[in-house]
């Protein structure tokens, strides 16, 4: 095929335009537009709170996922650094966490949390130390900063949230 529909002769080709057009109508297709409005919808009504819970807690129980979620609405923040755009606002303590769970071979290294309340105790105490003890000097922007301040507030929440339990 040629450029613009003209064939390699300078005969235009109409043959398979005509043809890929009828099916694409046919077949009842639903068009781009169409698919990416849907796309959109979804991640409007999608609950990122709970996303970020599934990042660093899909083994831990319920009162634990009921502590994280508490704690979100409270800050409106959670502790993955997930905002409502689907991206990351900072690398959370809780990622850091998890990477260094993989890098130390761990095969389940997305379950910060732990499967008790124990366990996510440890893992937010442990957080939060992190958070008031950095390794070494950090610059950030302010946005980055505000990011980290909400993440200590979200902690300090879900960790007042677990001791209860």
């Amino acid at each position: 095929m040629g450029i613009s529909g003209i064939g390699v002769a300078g005969y235009p080709v109409t043959g398979h335009l005509t043809r890929k057009a009828e099916r694409s109508t046919e077949s009842g297709g639903v068009g781009f537009m169409e698919i990416v409005a849907e796309k959109a919808e979804q991640d409007k009504t999608a609950d990122y709170d709970e996303k970020a819970f599934e990042m660093v807690g899909p083994h831990a129980p319920q009162e634990v996922k009921d502590a994280w979620m508490e704690a979100a609405k409270e800050v409106y923040a959670n502790g993955a650094g997930l905002k409502k755009n689907g991206m990351m606002s900072h690398i959370s303590q809780m990622m850091v966490q998890r990477c260094n769970k993989m890098l130390r071979g761990e095969t389940d290294y997305s379950d910060v949390l732990g499967s008790t309340v124990g366990s996510a105790i440890r893992a937010t105490k442990q957080a939060l130390y992190d958070l008031d003890h950095p390794l070494a000097p950090a610059y950030r922007s302010i946005e980055a900063e505000q990011a980290r301040i909400k993440e200590r507030e979200f902690y300090v929440s879900f960790l007042e949230k677990l001791e209860r339990l």
